[in-house]
């Protein structure tokens, strides 16, 4: 009975992965040969990359990989006994996940477990792990539009539509920590919400044939423990990482503005975070692997608004000075992370010491609901 449930499953999992599939390719065609050589074209951009110096991609280079090793202190802050090396590994791999498959932020998810588990560290803290970050890079993603918006009005650069984007960030930051603390305070209320999601999802399954699932309630109160309990002794490096690898990120972008010679009379840096900070909200979206197309559509419609009617050169130079920012910044935030995550996953499967040393079940016994 269940290998026949599973023979008919596979057909239909094959079918919505063909169907994701070609939907990322037709948006990313229509954005990269049909929008995008309207707003600039191709060889001019093409022209911008090649005036750039050895010195300004040097540092463009620089920049990158701090941006990416920024990110590795937030796991280990985040799951007690993790080394750096392993950290890397992990935040590589899926990050190559995440932005070469269709949804594949929750495969990357899976990828996450597996090399956890192999270095021992208990399902538990994995899971604490993986919700704290989560929640902690979603705050930082909903908060950005909030303080870019308070720098540019500050500096009489505010307008409508950031204000709307803002505001609505606000609103869901607010509504989100709330019920953070909300679940941190009230007894019970991890378990009953983790009881309707479980029976939820087993009615979902029922529907496709697959067997119930069990002790969602009990493993959301479990889950609940554990988060107080990390949350407590490791908010402040949490919070401090979390700021310091989105930021770094932003100063990637901020200098391929830069180098591709927008001044700051064109296109100032609080406007630049702000851009930064509405599309990364809008990189949420799993329609395509790491946002590919929409992202990059977001970043340049966002600066050409920007600064289109403060420009130093024409409105068509300007434009493809922009575009030049967004495909060097996205080739080295998101292409070259490919083929790095590639060689972490290499790493994973060869470093055996990792495997055979001590279990770091024991340091994580503090993070363990």
């Amino acid at each position: 009975m269940t290998e026949a449930l599973q023979s008919t499953a596979r057909p239909r999992k094959r079918l919505l992965r063909i169907v994701q599939i070609g939907v990322s390719l037709i948006v990313v065609v229509v954005i990269f040969a049909g929008i995008l050589p309207k707003i600039a074209d191709y060889s001019s951009v093409g022209e911008t990359i090649a005036s750039l110096t050895w010195f300004e991609l040097l540092i463009l280079l620089g920049a990158t990989a701090f941006a990416a090793a920024a990110f590795w202190p937030q796991m280990i802050a985040s799951l007690p006994g993790l080394k750096l090396g392993q950290a890397a590994v992990v935040h590589q791999a899926c990050s190559t996940v995440a932005n070469t498959l269709p949804g594949g932020g929750v495969v990357s998810v899976g990828v996450n477990y597996a090399m956890f588990r192999s270095w021992g560290f208990p399902d538990s803290a994995i899971a604490l792990s993986v919700l704290i970050t989560f929640v902690w890079n979603m705050f930082m993603k909903l908060a950005l539009p909030v303080v870019a918006l308070v720098i540019l009005a500050t500096v009489g650069q505010g307008s409508i539509g950031l204000l709307v984007a803002a505001g609505v960030g606000l609103a869901i930051l607010i509504g989100g920590i709330g019920a953070f603390v909300l679940m941190h305070r009230r007894e019970g209320l991890p378990g009953q919400i983790g009881s309707v999601v479980g029976s939820v999802a087993s009615f979902m399954r029922k529907l496709v044939r697959k067997p119930p699932v069990a002790g969602w309630g009990e493993k959301a109160d479990r889950l609940r423990t554990g988060a107080r309990r990390l949350v407590a002794t490791r908010w402040v490096p949490l919070t401090a990482t979390t700021v310091v690898s989105h930021l770094a990120v932003y100063l990637v972008l901020v200098l391929a503005v830069r180098d591709v010679g927008i001044s700051a009379g064109e296109v100032t840096w609080p406007q630049v975070l702000e851009v930064f900070a509405v599309v990364r909200l809008l990189s949420a979206l799993p329609i395509t692997p790491g946002g590919l197309g929409i992202v990059d559509l977001g970043y340049i419609g966002g600066l050409v608004l920007a600064g289109r009617h403060h420009t130093d050169v024409p409105l068509a130079v300007f434009q493809a000075q922009v575009t030049a920012a967004v495909l060097v910044f996205r080739a080295l935030t998101y292409g070259l992370q490919i083929p790095l995550g590639g060689v972490a996953y290499l790493i994973w499967q060869r470093k055996r010491s990792w495997r055979n040393g001590s279990s770091p079940a024991e340091s994580s016994a503090d993070a363990s609901p």
